[in-house]
């Protein structure tokens, strides 16, 4: 990452980590999804909403990337399994 780069990821990450995300997640849904904050956050908010219906994390992390964040697709596959 160039320092601009760098710079434009600890912005992000400190306005996700405002959100109430916990920072190791954060730093992981960024890496996953190639430093977008858009999609970071969506991973993140996705996986807080399944967190909270009881789905285990690892699933929900392996199901979100799968079906690209969408939620939708993504509550069928949680279900199904």
């Amino acid at each position: 990452l160039s320092s601009l780069q760098f710079l434009s990821y600890l912005g992000a990450c400190d306005r996700l980590l405002k959100q109430g995300y916990e920072e190791g997640q954060v730093e992981e849904a960024m890496e996953m999804f190639q430093y977008s904050e858009k999609k970071a956050a969506e991973f993140l908010h996705l996986l807080a909403q399944f967190n909270d219906m009881g789905f285990q994390q690892n699933e929900i992390k392996e199901v979100l990337l799968l079906c690209g964040n969408q939620r939708e697709r993504a509550l069928e596959e949680l279900v199904m399994k």
